[in-house]
């Protein structure tokens, strides 16, 4: 890509640069942005630059610099200190400008925030993502999106770069994240039933390689057994995404459904059993750790190299 080219796409900024933040800020800039970042931690946002691109020292100032600022934190507090914080972005976005919100968070706080922003003339897209850091290295995540034509007429180029499917469910913030909130019912239920699975294969004896090979090649399979029970085999429980993050979703799993007064007998059970690892000191390893939780079973251990 030349200069030319290269000014004619919008500026970016990513604020946080966790395992999927990382990987979404490397293909934009492997797509040609000139991409600035921003991370509570200074080394990390430091590193990224070395290799092409800009660190910033507070949201504030990436957002002054920015068409699109895509931010990818954990939750919706940390979406409000983003914003709202002493030097947060809400002060340096420049109305016209848009903001693409990555979180898992409550669908009725997404439409807030839309109307929160609207008022200061900033375009807002509600845009959960899925895929692990694995896709998010390679530019193909899954994004479920939902706002204005004006943001999407901006922001289209940016998310394509991050993205192997942009899915657009409406024009209004909030339906991205119902969409999001469904998927984190499934992929928490399916962990935890991977987790009582293999717990189950491993207690009555059968080898935990073998049970892993049967069951990703028989109807039982899911891609979440097929992906998690891997980290199991090997017994690295390295986060790359949390029990805590699990405690969290499927919480609002569960929030959102109360009002309609749903029953959600699945996502209720997956929580606690989350919950309970968590309660158990695992709240900070990779959610297949939710396998810990069951006794008298003989886990794998790490290979030592």
């Amino acid at each position: 890509m030349n200069d030319q080219d290269r000014s004619a796409l919008p500026r970016v900024g990513v604020v946080g640069l966790g395992a999927m933040g990382l990987g979404m800020a490397r293909s934009l800039r492997a797509a040609g942005y000139d991409v600035g970042v921003h991370d509570l931690r200074p080394d990390v946002a430091a590193g990224f630059a070395r290799d092409g691109g800009t660190a910033f020292a507070s949201p504030g100032e990436l957002a002054a610099d920015a068409d699109v600022l895509v931010c990818v934190v954990v939750n919706a507090a940390q979406v409000e200190s983003v914003l709202f914080d002493a030097d947060g972005a809400a002060e340096g976005l420049r109305p016209g400008a848009v903001f693409v919100m990555c979180s898992t968070v409550d669908p009725s706080w997404s439409a807030r925030l839309e109307e929160r922003l609207a008022e200061r003339g900033v375009l807002y897209l509600d845009a959960p993502i899925s895929g692990g850091a694995a896709r998010a290295a390679a530019g193909e995540l899954t994004m479920m999106t939902s706002g204005p034509a004006a943001a999407y007429a901006l922001a289209d180029p940016v998310l394509d770069a991050m993205s192997g499917t942009v899915y657009r469910l409406g024009e209004k913030a909030g339906l991205g994240s119902k969409v999001k909130i469904v998927n984190q019912l499934l992929a928490g239920v399916h962990i935890a039933a991977a987790a009582e699975a293999m717990a189950l294969g491993i207690r009555a004896g059968v080898p935990a390689e073998a049970l892993y090979e049967v069951i990703t090649h028989s109807a039982g399979n899911s891609w979440m057994f097929e992906n998690r029970m891997a980290h199991v085999l090997a017994g690295d429980y390295t986060p790359l995404s949390a029990v805590d993050i699990f405690v969290k979703d499927l919480g609002l799993v569960l929030d959102s459904a109360r009002p309609e007064r749903f029953p959600l007998p699945l996502a209720a059970t997956a929580h606690q059993m989350f919950l309970q690892a968590s309660a158990s000191g695992l709240g900070t390893e990779d959610d297949s750790a939710v396998i810990k939780i069951f006794p008298g079973i003989d886990l794998p251990k790490p290979v030592e190299g």
